[in-house]
């Protein structure tokens, strides 16, 4: 139980509990746990998502591609954005005597861009072919662990990027499925309407 000063206001009791929770996960610290969880916080990496994309084109098509692109452009997008309107901190420059365990992309912490992008793509993936799935889902979720446990955000940051990359894979989603429709349909009709006017 962390105790709170009465006149603590709400977002004052939100960082403790951040900072609390930060402080626990580094006394999990080894250098074992350390090598994986860097490993898994490169594959959110802007560079493997590409190669993942390109990869996944190749051997299911434009589809997953195009879900793939969108889930994580939107939601990389997004992330910066509110990093910059928010600018909260990092851990590293926040707490005093903390540092991250692993190279740190900018100055801003909330929300988490590796924690969105993934959950953009897991997200973007669902009701595809189940195993894929399943392997977003953990990857993403493997992603979300990494960030905090490297110190690179806080659990708040990591929380606001997986429901701004749920929403991201969401409308990515929703956008290849209406521009499929559209190919399907408008195709056809356009060419229906060229002949009528012939």
């Amino acid at each position: 139980m962390i105790p709170f000063p009465p006149t603590a206001t709400l977002w004052q009791r939100v960082v403790s509990i951040d900072e609390a929770i930060l402080r626990r996960v580094r006394r999990l610290e080894s250098h074992t746990m350390t090598r994986f969880m860097r490993s898994l916080t490169r594959l959110g990496d802007t560079g493997s998502w590409v190669v993942v994309g390109l990869a996944l084109g190749s051997v299911g098509g434009p589809r997953y591609f195009w879900l793939l692109a969108l889930g994580a452009g939107l939601a990389v997008a997004v992330s910066q954005v509110l990093k910059r309107v928010c600018c909260r901190p990092r851990p590293s420059s926040g707490i005093a005597g903390f540092a991250a365990l692993a190279e740190l992309p900018d100055a801003f912490s909330f929300p988490s861009g590796h924690t969105a992008a993934a959950f953009g793509v897991a997200v973007a993936l669902l009701g595809e072919r189940p195993s894929l799935t399943l392997l977003a889902l953990l990857l993403a979720a493997g992603i979300a662990v990494s960030r905090i446990y490297l110190g690179a955000h806080y659990p708040l940051d990591v929380a606001a990027g997986v429901l701004l990359g749920a929403g991201c894979g969401l409308t990515a989603h929703l956008l290849v499925d209406y521009f499929h429709r559209v190919a399907i349909l408008g195709y056809p009709s356009l060419a229906f309407v060229s002949r009528l006017g012939a």
